[in-house]
């Protein structure tokens, strides 16, 4: 393997080997994911658009990669960094973790000491890496020093709909459009997951996918019961237009959303978002339900957090992080507004939380 490095806008180098494409430097905010499975929908899930993603899991790759297990169409992530790759057989019709990197263009480097990158970010918060090829070194120093913050950059309108798009196929191994659906959902994309919509589907809803620059008009007198916010990457503070539309539709339709989809719903209701340290990352996150008083584990992926002393005073919090008391779910029962920070389909991860999809269907059933 070729040598490389990666190395943080804070000045530190790690060493290692490089894989996947390494015809170019690959840069983005450096993010660790605690998931022990799953790589392969974690890669191509468009909330990692823009983000590098180390995996602290040491071993990487063991079980190849299929394409079946997409969360979109192509993978998202800027690169990935792993402690060691597996570079031995996979099952038959799979391909291994790095030609599929090749085929996608991504670039990787192993051979890192995954325990003190965590650590740094851990200690000192998520910052911009690249990772290059060791005769690069300076020229990678350079890029990085000119690359912009997440809060600088647009990183939807290249993993949304550009037009509304009616109960799309998600493609071999997810379910398959109901025939007569119950439900009409007006779904706004910020960069879906299709496990997302497939939990839809599973529920007979049919679903309408938005563009991130839909209006109200889109929404309000066109038969559909609920208006759904999606996950995405990226600061939600950067999307005041479609908080905008948000708030018009909110005491006229449902809404309900899912991770940026929460916290836009945040803003719509008078709140604020912040920037967290290192984020949530992982399918091993504890959540506490204040409804129930009943605790359960739930995959999740953001870097902000919805600020609690900046919400209104009928809003309720839903759900908290049972570990650093962080909001992980609000709603407005006068409003029908509901929503989660976590992803309650996972994928991967735990499906605890799946009940979730079913709650906001009975939101939109009011």
């Amino acid at each position: 393997m070729q040598q490389g490095f990666l190395i943080l806008s804070s000045g530190e180098i790690f060493p290692g080997r490089l894989f996947g494409d390494t015809s170019h430097l690959s840069a983005g905010e450096l993010v660790f994911n605690t998931s022990m499975t799953g790589y392969p929908e974690i890669l191509t899930d468009p909330s990692y658009n823009g983000q590098t993603v180390l995996f602290t899991y040491p071993l990487i790759g063991n079980y190849g990669y299929d394409s079946s297990w997409r969360e979109s169409s192509s993978m998202k992530v800027s690169g990935i960094v792993v402690k060691k790759l597996y570079t031995g057989p996979v099952p038959p019709g799979r391909m291994t973790l790095d030609e599929a990197l090749r085929k996608e263009g991504v670039c990787a480097i192993e051979g890192i000491d995954t325990r003190a990158v965590t650590s740094s970010l851990r200690e000192h918060g998520a910052r911009n890496a690249v990772i290059c090829p060791e005769e690069r070194l300076d020229e990678a120093k350079s890029f990085l020093a000119s690359f912009p913050s997440i809060t600088e950059r647009d990183l939807i309108t290249a993993v949304a709909v550009k037009e509304s798009v009616t109960n799309p196929d998600l493609g071999e191994g997810f379910t398959k459009v109901p025939e007569c659906p119950q439900w009409n959902v007006a779904l706004a994309d910020f960069g879906i997951k299709s496990s997302i919509i497939e939990n839809f589907y599973k529920r007979n809803a049919s679903v309408t996918l938005l563009p991130p620059t839909f209006k109200a008009e889109d929404v309000l007198g066109r038969g559909y019961d609920l208006l759904f916010l999606s996950n995405g990457p990226g600061d939600p503070a950067l999307l005041q237009d479609a908080v905008g539309e948000i708030k018009k539709c909110i005491s006229r339709i449902p809404v309900c959303g899912i991770c940026l989809g929460h916290q836009l719903i945040t803003w719509a209701l008078g709140g604020r978002t912040v920037k967290m340290t290192y984020g949530h990352h992982g399918g091993n996150q504890p959540v506490k339900d204040h409804v129930t008083g009943k605790s359960f584990v739930t995959a999740q992926n953001h870097g902000y957090m919805s600020d609690p002393e900046s919400l209104p005073e009928s809003v309720r919090i839903w759900f908290t992080n049972a570990n650093d008391g962080t909001v992980e779910g609000l709603y407005d029962e006068n409003l029908h507004v509901r929503s989660v920070q976590f992803h309650p389909e996972a994928s991967p991860g735990p499906d605890d939380a799946l009940w979730i999809f079913d709650s906001f269907l009975k939101e939109a059933s009011r």
